[in-house]
């Protein structure tokens, strides 16, 4: 059986318009890697969405961390700030912004309140991953046999060191 590695990405980024691009291609080069080609258009524009949500809601620090989280089944992404109002989803809004896109790119998705502000995380299922890493191996054999030092290579105060040892020990 193939168990999936768990595999996790985290990146704490100071949030502005020039930054989303990059947070972008970062997040999609580690979706890649870990096989998740299908999941980077939704996870990449989710990201945005929640990112432009910090540049343009929070006041002060616009200090955000993003994270993914894969291992196997479920991708979980969050984007975490320091401002402690949580959002409300409109779902009335005609140009499906903000958390109402977030919600039509996820499975689910959800907000907590933290001590420091909040957290804003969606998941979506992975049905069939195009590779899977599979944990660890069986070891492989040594590449060369243990052979022990020539007496020559040890030096004599060890051998001294050892018999006083053993002769202070009887």
């Amino acid at each position: 059986m193939n168990v999936p590695v768990a595999c996790q990405y985290r990146i704490e980024v100071p949030a502005s318009p020039e930054r989303i691009p990059q947070i972008r291609r970062i997040l999609a080069a580690h979706l890649k890697y870990w096989g998740l080609d299908a999941h980077v258009m939704p996870v990449c524009s989710a990201v945005d969405e929640l990112v432009g949500n910090v540049v343009q809601h929070v006041e002060g620090d616009k200090t955000c961390v993003v994270e993914l989280r894969w291992a196997g089944r479920h991708l979980n992404t969050s984007v975490s700030d320091r401002d402690s109002t949580l959002p409300r989803l409109r779902t009335s809004s005609p140009t499906k912004g903000g958390l109402a896109r977030v919600a039509m790119l996820s499975d689910s998705w959800g907000t907590c309140a933290t001590e420091h502000g909040k957290v804003i995380w969606f998941s979506r299922r992975v049905k069939e991953p195009q590779r899977v890493l599979s944990g660890p191996q069986a070891p492989q054999p040594p590449v060369r046999e243990f052979r022990p030092l020539p007496l020559e290579a040890v030096p004599a105060e060890t051998f001294e060191a050892r018999s006083l040892a053993v002769s202070a020990g009887r």
